[in-house]
């Protein structure tokens, strides 16, 4: 089948949309917004509310253009509070990663292979891993560079700082299960290592979602565990749907009242989750009565 659609004005994307059914309050206003915002990707928003199985797409709820700003709005500050929230995680992880290992196992603990469960895994990560310490302009990477030439890579503080989230926790994952690994874990308040790598995987994927401009609002997200027992207070209701955003919200919270106790996070989701428009909050997985949950208190 050959794709036949051809460009929109913006005067005619705003007649489309009044074709399809969506009001307008004010479509001076609602050109410049589409000047700025791709008509493309507000069509991620306004997806819910119209019959996807026409061609024509046409709204079947009552809903205006403006809303469907304040949507675009409200998903973005989410995502932005997401985003400062997961980077505090990410660097206690890192941290503790690097700090239980190589008290032990020495500078370059992350080259031994004897640590590792699959060695396939293990060098598909080292070689990711050089990959993106060759591509650091890291003022400390260079320095070991010029400096050092054995090992040929630098220490694990180095290397591993410089790592994406995303490959930190592959490597953790695939990292043999010892009195380190359960040390690391118990840390972040569980008592399962394989928990708390399922956490880091799927955070690491929000947070590559949040950085890249990504809608977070209405997405569905791979599967995130939600464990029985945890050492501090956590959900009490247990049917959640773990690959909905409420899921992911809760265990990253769980993981800043321990690495960050005062935080803001909480209050600052309250209030933007007050302002939630169109009714919403379903679409993320948040229960009708979340706020009551001890995890927030």
């Amino acid at each position: 089948m050959k794709y036949t659609k051809l460009p929109l004005t913006i005067p005619e994307q705003i007649l489309r949309l009044k074709q399809r059914g969506l009001k307008f309050v004010n479509e001076p206003q609602a050109g410049h917004y589409l000047s700025n915002i791709s008509y493309y990707r507000l069509r991620a928003y306004t997806y819910p509310f119209q019959d996807n199985a026409d061609d024509n797409h046409q709204f079947i709820k009552q809903v205006t253009f403006e809303q469907i700003i304040d949507l675009y709005v409200f998903d973005r500050q989410l995502r932005l509070l997401l985003f400062n929230a997961i980077e505090k995680i990410e660097v206690a992880l890192r941290t503790q990663i690097i700090y239980q290992y190589s008290l032990l196992y020495g500078s370059h603990w992350h080259l031994i292979p004897g640590l590792f469960n699959n060695v396939m895994y293990f060098a598909e990560h080292t070689s990711a891993l050089q990959r993106e310490v060759n591509r650091s302009t890291e003022a400390f990477i260079k320095h070991y560079r010029n400096t050092y030439t054995d090992p040929v890579e630098p220490a694990c503080w180095m290397s591993l700082e410089v790592s994406s989230m995303g490959l930190l926790s592959k490597i953790y994952a695939n990292l043999k299960k010892d009195n380190n690994k359960d040390d690391i874990a118990l840390h972040f308040g569980l008592k399962n290592v394989d928990v708390l790598g399922n956490w880091m995987f799927c955070i690491s994927i929000l947070r590559n979602i949040c950085a890249h401009h990504g809608r977070v609002w209405n997405r569905r997200l791979s599967q995130i565990t939600m464990p029985r027992k945890t050492i501090n207070p956590y959900l009490q209701n247990s049917s959640v749907y773990p690959n909905k955003l409420y899921a992911y919200i809760a265990n990253i919270t769980y993981l800043l009242n321990i690495i960050s106790p005062g935080h803001g996070f909480t209050n600052n989701l309250m209030q933007l989750m007050a302002r939630c428009p169109l009714l919403q909050e379903k679409e993320m997985g948040f229960p009708a009565d979340w706020k009551n949950e001890p995890l927030w208190k």
